[in-house]
């Protein structure tokens, strides 16, 4: 006795899956019930803080007046652009140098293997202060070029290893086959491994690019005159008592919604990827019967 497989349609509700079973009932109402729970939660937390905050009279006018004046503006403005702007230096550099050392780490040669696996280890396990202040005080580089050069060496070994095992989690029979077929192994990491390696590691960067954005804020311990800097001058140099909350909910949403850009970004890459017809799957026309014979006919079976 046969039964017949229950046919699940693309727009239904309940989509059938390998990992887990449907929800039933009453786990849909348990579901429902924990997430009002962490809802209510989460509101309570929420008007607790603001209660907080009005409490202590955050949302005074006096408090809020300053952001209006030009000057404090500008200064916000300037140190948002000198944040980018070391931002996008570290960020390239940080690609180049993973790209490098990952090359270094997967190369044949063993002196070449060893020297970049001795660099990537070193430098992911320096704390990324200690190496912006060795660059800075030791070796008396002016604040700007000490910030980039200690995150392109922290995030660049970190987007070593991403690269590396980018590139071997890749089947090992796709460069077996590349091999097989004649290429040399720059063409078979540049056209087979690579491009197939990319998508799956394309989350993993965009996160480290965001901890390289994050970590861009070090620099005001070196008076780089970078947005947090900016904002802990206003909260320094103001007449009344410090405004320091007010700096903040200014500040970090800025902080905030840059690295949610990224983020989008980053899922809005790999949606084209997804489009792109080279990724895309080929049709295949159905099968049709074969050649038939001169004759007409199907072809016969051979005579014993």
């Amino acid at each position: 006795m046969t039964t017949a497989s229950p046919v699940v349609h693309a727009g239904s509700a309940e989509e059938s899956t390998a990992l887990y079973d449907i929800p039933g009932p009453k786990a849909r109402r348990r579901h429902r019930t924990y997430g009002l729970i962490a809802t209510g939660l989460l509101l309570a937390l929420f008007g607790w803080i603001l209660y907080l905050l009005f409490d202590t009279d955050q949302f005074t006018a006096t408090k809020w007046t300053p952001f209006e004046y030009k000057g404090i503006q500008e200064l916000l403005l300037e140190g948002l652009a000198n944040t980018l702007k070391a931002f996008g230096m570290a960020a390239v550099l940080s690609l180049v140098l993973g790209a490098l050392l990952a090359t270094g780490r997967l190369s044949d040669h063993a002196p070449v293997r060893w020297v970049s696996t001795l660099i990537v280890e070193f430098f992911r396990a320096m704390p990324v202060l200690v190496m912006i202040f060795f660059i800075f005080v030791a070796l008396k580089v002016q604040p700007l070029p000490a910030l980039v050069a200690g995150l392109t060496l922290y995030n660049g070994s970190v987007l070593a290893e991403v690269f590396r095992s980018g590139v071997n989690a890749v089947e090992r029979g796709q460069h077996e086959a590349a091999f097989a077929l004649g290429m040399r192994k720059t063409q078979v990491m540049t056209y087979v491994l690579v491009p197939q390696a990319a998508r799956a590691m394309l989350p993993a960067i965009i996160s480290q690019l965001v901890v390289a954005l994050k970590d861009t804020s070090l620099g005001y311990l070196i008076t780089y005159e970078e947005f947090l800097h900016a904002g802990k001058l206003i909260a320094s140099n103001l007449d009344y008592d410090l405004p320091f909350i007010p700096v903040v909910m200014v500040i970090s949403p800025i902080y905030i919604g840059m690295c949610m850009l990224l983020s989008w970004f980053a899922h809005w890459v790999a949606r084209r990827q997804r489009r792109n017809p080279r990724t895309e799957a080929v049709e295949i026309a159905p099968a049709e019967p074969g050649t038939l014979l001169p004759g007409g006919g199907p072809p016969a079976a051979p005579r014993r």
